[in-house]
């Protein structure tokens, strides 16, 4: 570290697929990335204080729960790029792992993240102690960072779970007794290759709760078209992934002569039954997060970035870009929720009424809301059609998109596959292929999309469904093959829920994670068969045959 500025390998685009050092290639600078550092390593401290807490018989309380999984949840790529906010966080983290540190029978048990006390004017130079490269051991370092960003993932399904008021001890539990093992260096290498493995079955639970507590408040999504073009009201436009805020804008925007559309993520929102009471609910508005410089640009009305996938802003359009939950970017106002959680956009909507209506950018309509739901009241057409032979294989094409130009190999790769052959798709990596015109087969979409990557869970059900109607014992029997694009800690929680479901021979791009030593890599190959990608038409061979 002493030659660096930082240290930061989280996510796929990092500098030449070994470490951004000296800026994040996200945006984020030196400073912000060592404070996240440091918020990471004071919410392991905590987190062991927990879970010594709870191994007395103790109980933690949901303020704690949910303190560990938002500051998990502002360190994700493209979260949070607010210094200040950030070091609010590791503040007041302290100060509850102080009060908390007062119930444990034994704290001289405890790893020095948990007993140690860290001022503000002390956290510059800290932070520069704890990174990612604190750990010398290459293979346990690059373990307990999968560990670390599976957790990233896993609590930003938790927190929008916890958003529509379900809420998980087990789940928080175990994020906690994880976090604190990290810092254990008692722990093999097949320790933490088992506690990886764990943190994909509780990825499974925590993405169960939020899938339930989605349906839950919304009710499951359908069949939906979504209009691509705009109207000649203002409108606000919502991204990122959060449904609780949406419904709250919506809520606010009634009468008001506003239109909301969604942008990116938010996108599946659409399909829920709920969101279709409300006739300002517009459609959606461009493409994946990485193109919002100039959608952002062209919607000329103010912008809600409920999570992650903020971009830095242009200077045209900063002003009137607003976050909220853990997102933060320093210069665009903040909106907080009250004790109840309740949110005030009055400041966006009144912001709002004095823009233009969004250029158009685009025009047409397309079709989601193939959730597991949704599927399984086709399950007779699907099987029919796999029985006869209509349909070959189901090619799940999950995950991110992003800036690369090699991601463009998703796009090709799914206007070659075979004409029988359906495409099961979450996340934004859909933006790549879900505009082509790819036909259906005996009216079944060639694209299914079932919404979010907090969506992933559908996928993992149909595919277990599928296993289930085919007599199967083995999920890998299927006629099912995974390519999945990722870029951030919620791709990395999908993989590992993956593995722990027992599939094997992903395929995963466009590069493999820098955060896997050689070592590691070799047991994922090993026991799961993970492979990368090559070029599409030796991957279409590989895959379809």
């Amino acid at each position: 570290m002493q030659d660096q500025k930082m240290f930061c390998y989280q996510c796929q685009e990092t500098a030449r697929c070994q470490g951004c050092t000296v800026q994040g290639v996200c945006g984020k600078t030196a400073d912000v990335a060592n404070m996240q550092d440091l918020l990471i390593y004071v919410t392991k401290g905590l987190s062991a204080v927990t879970t010594a807490v709870r191994k007395q018989g103790g109980e933690v309380t949901k303020d704690v729960n949910h303190l560990v999984t938002v500051n998990l949840f502002a360190t994700i790529t493209n979260a949070n790029f607010d210094l200040d906010a950030i070091a609010d966080r590791v503040e007041t983290t302290e100060k509850v792992k102080a009060e908390w540190l007062a119930k444990v029978d034994d704290p001289s048990a405890l790893p020095e993240a948990a007993t140690v006390q860290i001022a503000r004017d002390q956290f510059e130079a800290k932070a520069k102690t704890v990174g990612v490269l604190s750990t010398e051991d290459e293979d346990v370092r690059f373990l307990r960072e999968l560990i670390t960003y599976g957790l990233k993932g896993l609590s930003a399904y938790t927190k929008h779970a916890n958003a529509l008021l379900k809420d998980d001890e087990e789940v928080d539990a175990f994020i906690q007794h994880a976090l604190a093992a990290t810092l254990d260096d008692s722990l093999s290498v097949d320790d933490l290759v088992a506690l990886t493995l764990e943190t994909g079955k509780y990825g499974v639970q925590g993405m169960a709760d939020l899938d339930a507590a989605n349906t839950g408040a919304y009710g499951n999504p359908e069949i939906t078209e979504v209009d691509l073009g705009v109207r000649t009201n203002p409108g606000i436009l919502v991204s990122g992934h959060d449904l609780k805020d949406l419904e709250m804008l919506l809520e606010q925007t009634q009468g008001t002569g506003v239109d909301v559309y969604t942008h990116s993520e938010m996108l599946p929102a659409h399909y829920y039954p709920f969101f279709k009471k409300y006739d300002n609910f517009a459609g959606n508005y461009g493409n994946a997060w990485w193109q919002q410089k100039t959608e952002f640009e062209s919607f000329n009305g103010p912008i809600l970035m409920t999570t992650n996938c903020i971009v830095p802003p242009k200077d045209s359009y900063k002003g009137r870009m607003f976050t909220t939950g853990a997102a933060g970017y320093p210069g665009c106002a903040h909106i907080d929720a009250d004790a109840e959680g309740h949110k005030d956009f009055s400041a966006i909507i009144e912001m709002a009424k004095s823009c233009p209506a969004p250029t158009e950018i685009e025009t047409g309509k397309i079709v989601g809301g193939f959730a597991h739901e949704q599927v399984f009241a086709l399950a007779d057409k699907v099987v029919d059609a796999v029985k006869s032979g209509a349909i070959r294989k189901f090619v799940v094409m999950a995950g991110c998109d992003g800036r690369m130009k090699s991601r463009s190999y998703y796009k090709e790769f799914a206007e070659k596959l075979p004409k029988d052959t359906v495409i099961l798709t979450a996340g934004c990596a859909k933006y790549k292929y879900n505009k082509l015109n790819l036909g259906d087969i005996g009216g079944i979409p060639r694209v299914l999309d079932a919404g979010q990557c907090n969506d992933s869970y559908s996928l993992a059900l149909i595919a277990l469904k599928l296993k289930e109607i085919f007599g199967l014992d083995d999920v890998n029997d299927l006629p099912i093959v995974f390519n999945i694009a990722w870029y951030e800690q919620k791709a990395v929680i999908v993989l590992l829920a993956l593995l722990s479901l027992g599939v094997k021979n992903i395929h995963l791009g466009p590069t493999l994670p820098a955060f896997l030593s050689p070592n590691v890599t070799n047991v994922l190959v090993e026991q799961f068969g993970i492979g990368g990608i090559t070029n599409v038409d030796d991957d279409l061979k590989t895959m379809i045959g």
